[in-house]
């Protein structure tokens, strides 16, 4: 187990790949750990540095009391990645890992020569929407709230199926703290003006039955940023490297290579 401490706060990670390799950085979505991307770790080209970490209240990562700033969450992974000397990576972010990403790209430059936004936004849904959801957990717990956000998830196919069992286990041991306040820091978190002046690389990436980041929205944060590109895996909702691992694992190689990150 890899741990490094920042302030008092361990933070869980995991490299993999060469460690003389260009950097390629994974952050997940609110509700899941590292493991989101273990299906596409073997199909992807050799020879890259990996990394992986569990963001705060996530995973093995310790979880403060909420709520959280976005601020806080890019700091977190901006100390992470200058302990281990990390310029220049490739970054890929998935729903709030990729608000993440556009925050960092946004202060650190230096660290992020491309990335990967899948299934996120500049700005997610509403702050009376997120307030709902901290309320309901407040009350009740993830488990009620576990049952609705696997409907978002996934997409008809595998709604209800086994596969779909271990992802709302995954979602249900989510600290209670660890999830209101990463929600309290999606729900503060607005990057329209700043993701519009970002100059570098970018591919998106949406599910086609994603309804917490739609096409629509994925699109219109793309948009803000000249050149980048845009695609839609089908039969995916909000996880789309876990319903079609090979096609996001296929369209993240290729950006690799045109990025000249290998």
């Amino acid at each position: 187990m890899q741990v490094f401490e920042k302030n008092g706060m361990h933070i869980h990670y995991r490299e993999d790949g060469d460690p003389n390799g260009a950097p390629l950085v994974f952050s997940n979505s609110l509700g899941t750990d590292m493991r989101l991307w273990d299906q596409i770790m073997p199909l992807l080209p050799q020879g890259l540095r990996i990394i992986r970490y569990d963001m705060r209240g996530h995973g093995l990562t310790d979880c403060p009391d909420a709520p959280y700033s976005m601020g806080a969450l890019i700091s977190d992974i901006e100390a992470l990645l200058d302990h281990l000397e990390v310029r220049n990576s490739l970054f890929v972010g998935l729903s709030i890992g990729g608000m993440i990403a556009q925050g960092l790209a946004t202060k650190r430059l230096d660290l992020i020569r491309a990335m990967v936004l899948s299934n996120t936004a500049a700005k997610i849904a509403t702050p009376a929407i997120w307030q709902d959801r901290i309320d309901s957990i407040r009350a009740e717990g993830i488990g009620p709230v576990s049952v609705a956000t696997m409907s978002r998830w996934f997409s008809p196919q595998m709604y209800s199926t086994a596969a779909m069992s271990p992802w709302q286990n995954m979602l249900c041991a989510t600290r209670p703290d660890g999830y209101i306040g990463c929600a309290h820091a999606i729900s503060g978190t607005d990057f329209m003006t700043t993701t519009s002046a970002l100059r570098l690389p970018v591919m998106g990436i949406a599910g086609d039955h994603d309804s917490s980041t739609p096409p629509d929205l994925v699109r219109e944060t793309l948009d803000l940023i000249p050149g980048s590109s845009f695609h839609i895996i089908r039969g995916a909702g909000h996880l789309p490297c876990v319903e079609q691992p090979a096609e996001f694992a296929h369209l993240l190689s290729d950006f690799i290579r045109a990025t000249g990150h290998i």
